[in-house]
């Protein structure tokens, strides 16, 4: 079967990938414009695509007849029309887990960075504030212990379990929300709302679906009694960065630190991008580059590998 990789700017310059070993033609793209024709042309004749972040419409999916299957380098799949792979019989797999460690990795990272106010100090003292000023005439935002405070969950999976731990070795409390509008499924959860007035901070970690889109909007915003941090390393349109920015120009939450945005990449016209600019002391950005470590590379070419040769073994006709 022949193959292509779409996105190979994705990986590592100098990271190994092997071919997979049954896989007979496979070609390559440094990287692929997010135009229909483009995508149609380069895989006019595939049996597999791999695909990192294009947005695979039914246009394409169509007009592929050869098309059995779309592995995806990404653990979301929410950029692909389901329904079109369904109706023309193309399998969608998914890469789960490989990213899980790195993930909960930078999570903890944002975290501590904005409770620190991190980037806010590396910039004074780059700047030559503090040699000029002083210590004690520079601190504007207070450096925040996390021991004791309350930690909470939106979304359980392998990387909210793995914060869980780290959380724990922090000596935070953890809740692990359950479902907006529903009960707890056991004594693990707690309810939504509950999650949502009790929490020093509050990590998503959740998948973008129609549900979950919008999330945290005003309504939800103002039920955080506690003012806390939000950590978003999920989808950027689960926040309505709208509303979001305008709870921390209102006091409403302690501050935002996110790697995703409804709008990526993100440019000056995105609010919390706009609060960044501003000098806010606990909004800390990084570009969707949260499951990016070498590690976690070496583990996603393992299992795409591993799910690309047992696809084409068990469809050999």
């Amino acid at each position: 079967m022949k193959a292509v990789l779409l996105d190979e700017k994705r990986f590592v310059a100098d990271l190994a990938r092997p071919t997979p070993e049954k896989i007979t033609d496979y070609v390559t793209f440094e990287e692929t414009p997010q135009d229909n024709q483009t995508i149609i042309e380069r895989c006019q004749d595939a049996d597999i695509m791999i695909n990192g972040s294009l947005r695979i419409e039914r246009e394409v999916i169509e007009a592929l007849p050869n098309l059995k299957l779309i592995q995806l380098l990404s653990v979301g799949s929410n950029h692909i029309d389901k329904q079109a792979c369904a109706d023309n019989g193309v399998t969608l797999l998914n890469a789960p887990g490989f990213a899980s460690a790195t993930v909960a990795e930078h999570t903890m990272m944002l975290l501590l960075s904005a409770m620190r106010a991190s980037i806010n100090y590396h910039n004074k003292v780059k700047s030559g504030e503090w040699e000029q000023k002083g210590r004690a005439d520079i601190i504007d935002a207070e450096a925040i212990d996390l021991e004791g405070l309350t930690i909470g969950m939106i979304g359980i999976g392998d990387i909210g379990k793995r914060i869980t731990k780290l959380a724990k070795a922090y000596d935070m409390n953890v809740l692990w929300a359950e479902r907006q509008g529903r009960k707890p499924r056991n004594d693990d959860y707690t309810d939504f709302e509950t999650v949502l007035s009790k929490s020093d901070v509050i990590t998503i970690h959740c998948p973008l679906t129609e549900e979950t889109k919008h999330l945290i909007n005003q309504d939800t915003l103002s039920k955080m009694s506690k003012k806390p941090l939000l950590v978003n390393v999920a989808r950027g349109k689960i926040v309505d960065s709208q509303a979001l920015a305008e709870a921390v120009k209102q006091e409403q939450i302690l501050g935002y630190a996110t790697d995703v945005f409804e709008q990526e990449p993100a440019g000056e016209n995105e609010p919390i991008v706009q609060l960044a600019n501003e000098g806010h002391p606990r909004i800390i950005l990084t570009p969707h580059m949260g499951a990016g470590s070498r590690a976690s590379q070496v583990k996603l070419w393992k299992i795409i590998t591993r799910q690309i040769n047992d696809f084409i073994e068990n469809n050999q006709s």
